[in-house]
Order: structure tokens, then C-alpha cells, then sequence
């Protein structure tokens, strides 16, 4: 598989995504004409360039409104492409990019657009070059795949084929079973992009929210398949129109781009697992089945330590070698380390995940390039493997154990007995993502550890909304939210845009809540006016509220269940959250976020 990208999609003049590019893997790319127009270099230097790094020039695009108008007109558009074409000839470029007409159109004829394409093949052909037409999802007249394919069908010339977009495609739900009606050879190029559901005109749709595949909601594995199954065999080009991608550090973002075509590549292969092709399957993932632990980082934790035998946790002593310390309450273990973090407030630093494979995980990571966590170990200890995150949480995987503590627990000494108690492991850790990298953490944990994203929310919070988007994995045992808070919020906090949080689950939180609070605990006070709303909208008794209330609990319900909850305070940037699960619920109390928010602001 030859992979290969836009130039648009990344940040930069034009050698710097060059480079980006090359250092990424990719094979080649296509060149977006407003960054060589604004290149320093020539196009023989630039030429130059990408030979040096190993890339091919696979694409000039776009020629746009080359079509459907009348003689005047044309003769307008072979000037122009002319000019093009000794152009690409100086880049050493063989292939250009050809919109349907939206601007100049003014003759909705086939035969009229197919005799234009054929005058125009004529000339491209005369410097070796070829032309492929794409039908844009907004043409004036050519709007669809299968009317472009008819007419580069009927202009009948060796130099004109059809480009095949993903977003032009699946954006408007064409039927892509006439892709098998297009021989393989006359599908010059194949551009991917992945991009939400979203209500607005295909137009600003795709200028500003395409994604990388992996990352959106169309099915880029059966559209890919279907063009490799004609019988295409040139390069997978991703062209994103992202206003995020294009304002982030290009070779990260260039990273980030082929890690989602290796993850399609994947994909399509486990569709045509007998094509007769060179497409490789990653090793499978192992889903992880529990957190095994969430580690707190700070110069000085015993602000966190003081928090959690409040509530309960047991101390199970300090690390032989490292200035670390455990703490466990049931399945639920944190971890608090003070090493190397000086002038680091309290945060989430790392978490845990309990994988069946763990070796898997660790050769698929290897596959997707994803940047390598390491600690020192010595040999004695328990090795663990991980990976970081793009907002820099570290992610580590071990083999689950049969039963019992992981072997890794037994490194920590001096500990005390277990308290009894109602905490029974972590329900779910949120993580605050920078307002630039959500997209591509939905990638790391998806292509990753084959979590999948279950929600989306937006939550209303005192500065601006709080979009949250929830990753799980199969079963239901690991929940990751993914939050981002508004951009003024985000700069305010030097990126990081707003506390970690992560949920114990209980079988009976209110039980934690008396006993923390007999231990000296002060938990997030939630607001009368909070209680009001609760009594008016479920049919609770006003005992009931009242118990609530005292404890300072939330309280959500739906068909399926209730879940009761409370928050501590904020220290530093991370703050914990205890919940009770009645029934089958399986929501976040999102009811209860904003007052949270609120009452968070307030302190």
C-alpha cells in the first residue's frame, strides 16, 4: 500500500510539511497549489526536495471549473491548464486534480463536459500528463461520483479518469455499489477523509471538519475496500480540511495522519482478508478489562494522601526503589509519585489498563508509531510496557491476573492492613484534553487498545460549554471521557483545560460519604437550589432529598437505573469522584456537570 497526503492538511510553508511528511512515513504527497505558490523554493528545488527525502510528487491539485461552459470560456481554461502543465512538468508531476465546475458552469450537458475533458486530456497528454475528474459534493451541475464517472467514460481518453474522494461520497450517502462499475485502472487517485455527522452545508462541512480516518463516523474500511476490490492499485491519500490540524506542530500532526492510515489499512484488510493484495493486518488488539491503577504526580502528594484515608483507602506502603506510594480500596489502586516533579502540582500523570494480551498490545503500539512511555526498572520489578497519550497522560498495559493483586503490587513495602470498605474499583477516568489533540486521542484509544466511542455530549459550564466524548471499551469495564473545555478556559489554565477526574465505583456511596466525612472529609459542597431541582424532577421522598442533600451527593435516574455520586475538592489539577450505579444505568450524571462546574469555579 502506498500512502501519500495533502499538503493542506498540515501546518507550515511547504518544506517544512515536506519534511513533516518524510519523517512520518509517508511515501508521497499531493501538492495543495497555494503551498507552492507561496514557496520560497522553485519548483525545481522543491522538486528536488522531495526526491531527497523519498517522496513522490503523486498529485497537483486542484484545476478547478474546467468544464460545462461555453466555447469563449474554454478557451480561457486550456490556457490556463497549459500553463499548469509545463508547470508540473518543472515539479517532475505527472497527475492534476480536476474539480467538477461549481463557479463558471453554465451548460449541464454531458456530452458537452465530456468532449471539454477530452479537449483537455488532449492537451495534457502532450506533457505526459493525466487528468483526474472529481464530482465535489457542491458542483453546480456534477455533483456525484457516478454522473463524473459516465461522463470520463464517454470523453473515452487514455489521459482522463476519475478521482474517487471519500467526503464528496459518503458526506451526500451515494450508493457506493457503482464504484464496482469503474475499472480499476480508470480510478487515477483516491482521496480519504473521515468526518462527523453534522447539520450544516457540505460546503463548511468539509473546509473545517474533516478528520482523519478513525476518527469520525463515516465507514471509510467498506468505501476503501470497495475501490481496492475494482481493482485500484495507487496511492491512499488523505486530504483533511481541518482549521485544528492546520494551526498544530506539523510533524506531529503528520504523524497523527499516517497512524490513521496504517489503522485503515488495517481495517480494509479484515473486509478483503483474501484480496490479492499487499494490505497487512495489525496484530489484534486486546480490549483492556479493568484500569489497573491511576497514578497522581506531584512534588509533594501528601495533600492526596491526606484525601484518600479520609476516604477510605488503605496505605500499602512505599515503593523499595522509587519515592513512590500505593494506595488500594477494593480493585481501585492509585498510585502517588513524587519523583522527578518538582514544582508539579497534584496531577494525572498515568494510567493503568489490565489487557489479555499484553503482548498484542505492545506489537500493535510498535505498528502504529505511537511515541513509547519509559521508567526505569530494575530486575527485580515488574516490567510495564506504555505508550503517551497526545495530551501527554501516559498509558501503560499489563497482562490481568488470574486473581488477586498484579505482581507489580508486591514492589511496595511497609504497608497496613486492608480497611474494610464499600469502594469497590475505578468506574471511569475522565481526561481533560487540550483543545487541539481530542481527535487524535480518539485514535490513540481506538486504533490502540479497540475502545470505541460511545457518547457525545456538550455540558454547559460558567465560562462556555464543555464538550465531552466517552470511549469504551467491549463489555463496558473501562469508560474514558475525553473532555474539552472552552478555548478561553484552556488558555487560562496554560492547556490544560480542566482537572482530571477519576471515578471509584461503590456499591454503596452514600456509606462512603458518612464514613469520609467521620474521618474529617469536606466534600464539593453542590448548592441548595441543586436539591430543589432534584425533589421536582424525580419521585423521591423528601427524606430522601434530604439525605442527599446532607451528604452533598448527585443524583441522576433514566429507564434503565439511578447513579448517585459525590465529587472531593479540586487539589491541584485533579479531583476524585465516588459512584453508585443502580440498575443498568450506564450515563455520567450529566445533569449534575454543570453545578459541579459551578461549584468548582466558585472555589
Amino acid at each position: 500500500m502506498r500512502t501519500s497526503i495533502a499538503t493542506v492538511c498540515i501546518s507550515g510553508t511547504l518544506a517544512d510539511k515536506l519534511h513533516a511528511c518524510a519523517d512520518a512515513g509517508f511515501d508521497g504527497v499531493e501538492i495543495f497549489e497555494p503551498d507552492l505558490l507561496a514557496a520560497a523554493e522553485s519548483p525545481e528545488e522543491i522538486a528536488a526536495l522531495a526526491a531527497r527525502l523519498g517522496l513522490s510528487l503523486d498529485l497537483y491539485q486542484p484545476m478547478r471549473d474546467v468544464e460545462g461552459v461555453d466555447d469563449e470560456a474554454l478557451a480561457a481554461v486550456l490556457h490556463r491548464a497549459e500553463a499548469k502543465f509545463r508547470l508540473m512538468r518543472r515539479l517532475g508531476m505527472d497527475l492534476v486534480l480536476c474539480c467538477s465546475n461549481v463557479g463558471t458552469a453554465t451548460i449541464d450537458d454531458d456530452a458537452v463536459s465530456a468532449d471539454q475533458l477530452r479537449r483537455l486530456g488532449d492537451l495534457a497528454a502532450g506533457y505526459g500528463i493525466r487528468i483526474a475528474f472529481e464530482a465535489l459534493a457542491w458542483g453546480r451541475f456534477i455533483d456525484d461520483y457516478r454522473r463524473a464517472w459516465r461522463i470520463v467514460e464517454r470523453a473515452d481518453h487514455p489521459a482522463v479518469g476519475v478521482c474517487l474522494d471519500s467526503f464528496h461520497i459518503l458526506s451526500r450517502g451515494h450508493d457506493l455499489s457503482a464504484i464496482s462499475d469503474i475499472p480499476g485502472e480508470k480510478i487515477f487517485f483516491v482521496q480519504l477523509a473521515d468526518a462527523p455527522r453534522l447539520s450544516m452545508d457540505v460546503l463548511s462541512w468539509s473546509r473545517h471538519h474533516r478528520l482523519f480516518p478513525g476518527e469520525g463516523e463515516f465507514d471509510l474500511a467498506d468505501f476503501t475496500a470497495r475501490i481496492v476490490d475494482a481493482g485500484y492499485t495507487g496511492p491512499w491519500s488523505l486530504e483533511v480540511f481541518n482549521d485544528t490540524f492546520r494551526q498544530t506542530d506539523a510533524r506531529r500532526t503528520a504523524r497523527h495522519a499516517r497512524r490513521s492510515l496504517r489503522w485503515l489499512e488495517d481495517a480494509v484488510s479484515r473486509v478483503l482478508p483474501d484480496a490479492p493484495t499487499d494490505l497487512q493486518m495489525l496484530p489484534d488488539s486486546a480490549a483492556p478489562s479493568s484500569v489497573d491503577f491511576v497514578e497522581v504526580k506531584a512534588e509533594d502528594t501528601s495533600a492526596i494522601e491526606e484525601l484518600l484515608a479520609q476516604l477510605g483507602f488503605t496505605s500499602r506502603g512505599r515503593h523499595r526503589t522509587k519515592p513512590v506510594t500505593l494506595w488500594t480500596a477494593g480493585e481501585a489502586r492509585v498510585v502517588l509519585n513524587e519523583q522527578h516533579a518538582r514544582g508539579w502540582e497534584p496531577r494525572l500523570a498515568a494510567i493503568g489498563l489490565e489487557v489479555d494480551d499484553a503482548e498484542a498490545v505492545d506489537l500493535r503500539m510498535g505498528e502504529l508509531r505511537v511515541p513509547r512511555a519509559y521508567r526505569r526498572t530494575y530486575a527485580t520489578e515488574e516490567r510495564l510496557d506504555g505508550a503517551v497519550a497526545p495530551d501527554g497522560t501516559e498509558v501503560y498495559w499489563a497482562q490481568a491476573a488470574d486473581e488477586g493483586d498484579p505482581v507489580w503490587v508486591r514492589e511496595f513495602d511497609h504497608g497496613e492492613p486492608e480497611r474494610a470498605t464499600a469502594i469497590t474499583g475505578v468506574d471511569h477516568v475522565s481526561l481533560s484534553q487540550p483543545w487541539d489533540a481530542v481527535e487524535e486521542a480518539t485514535l490513540f484509544y481506538t486504533a490502540g487498545f479497540a475502545l470505541r466511542v460511545d457518547s457525545a455530549t456538550e455540558v454547559p459550564g460558567p465560562r462556555g460549554l464543555v464538550t465531552s466524548r466517552v470511549l469504551v471499551a467491549p463489555g463496558g469495564d473501562v469508560r474514558l471521557p475525553l473532555n474539552v473545555a472552552p478555548p478561553i478556559l484552556a488558555a487560562e489554565r496554560a492547556g490544560v483545560a480542566l482537572p482530571q477526574h477519576v471515578a471509584f465505583a461503590s456499591d454503596d456511596v452514600r456509606a462512603v460519604a458518612r464514613s469520609a466525612r467521620d474521618r474529617g472529609f469536606a466534600p464539593l459542597e453542590m448548592p441548595g437550589n441543586y436539591y430543589d431541582d432534584i425533589a421536582a424532577r424525580f419521585p423521591l421522598t423528601e427524606a430522601q432529598v434530604e439525605e442527599l442533600r446532607d451528604l452533598h451527593l448527585g443524583y441522576d435516574r433514566d429507564a434503565a437505573g439511578a447513579y448517585l455520586h459525590f465529587y472531593t475538592r479540586t487539589i491541584g489539577e485533579v479531583f476524585f469522584e465516588f459512584v453508585e450505579r443502580v440498575g443498568g444505568y450506564a450515563g455520567y450524571g450529566a445533569g449534575t456537570a454543570p453545578v459541579r462546574l459551578t461549584a468548582q469555579g466558585r472555589r
